[in-house]
């Protein structure tokens, strides 16, 4: 029997702002891919990733420097907002991709686009900010991967309350923050590694905290479900 949905893409089951978020982040990614590879651009091309880099990446030394002089120019400050749509490869931009589609789709089906967006922009702000704050390095952040982690906080709230709500052990909904956080240590220590984990868990703590406030019905609803245990 012909199944009138076999050939229905993929990405209708996704909320469109998933989808718009995970195009721009690839379509920046393909530009500059198509610019090295010299399809695009001319001889300047190749060097669009580093110039991108130097221009939107966050800069924990810049904005130590900010703040000592007191001013904040638009140039610099674009950097918190700007950073996650910067990736250092292609494997890079491809993770942050796949996880946002991933997580998203649990997040965006229950969040508002507004809410949606919030959670991953927010949680890329105060990610740059803790970055800033707990470390001295003149490494730059970029990458979507500190906002990523923001939709797994906002997914993790939401696995948090349903948890409670039927008197489960809420704690189980933490497992996966765990393994991430499990995975990036061995790796940082098979590999070696920086301190873009510091704002990954900035990031998903924000996520995290921000769904109290944003999530539909925000803290009443998880009032109300904990008090119908």
């Amino acid at each position: 029997m012909y199944n009138e949905n076999a050939d229905a893409s993929p990405f209708n089951a996704l909320p469109p702002v998933v989808i718009a978020l995970a195009v721009i982040l690839a379509g920046i990614e393909i530009i500059i891919q198509a610019g090295a590879s010299g399809l695009v651009g001319g001889s300047q091309a190749v060097g669009w990733r580093l110039a991108a880099l130097e221009d939107y990446a966050f800069s924990g030394l810049i904005w130590d420097q900010m703040l000592e002089k007191t001013y904040f120019p638009i140039e610099h400050m674009q950097r918190f907002v700007t950073y996650p749509f910067i990736h250092g490869n292609f494997t890079h931009a491809a993770f942050a991709v796949v996880i946002i589609l991933a997580i998203g789709k649990a997040v965006g089906e229950v969040f508002s686009a507004v809410s949606f967006i919030a959670v991953f922009m927010v949680s890329s702000v105060v990610a740059a900010l803790v970055y800033a704050l707990v470390t001295n390095t003149p490494q730059p952040l970029f990458g979507a991967y500190p906002g990523a982690y923001g939709l797994i906080g906002a997914f993790t709230f939401l696995l948090w309350v349903n948890l409670a709500a039927v008197g489960a052990n809420s704690m189980r909904a933490f497992s996966l923050i765990g393994f991430l956080m499990l995975f990036q240590l061995v790796f940082g220590l098979l590999f070696g590694g920086g301190y873009d984990w510091i704002a990954d868990v900035a990031g998903f703590v924000a996520g995290f905290l921000l769904s109290f406030v944003v999530s539909p019905g925000g803290w009443a609803r998880v009032l109300a479900k904990l008090r119908k245990r």
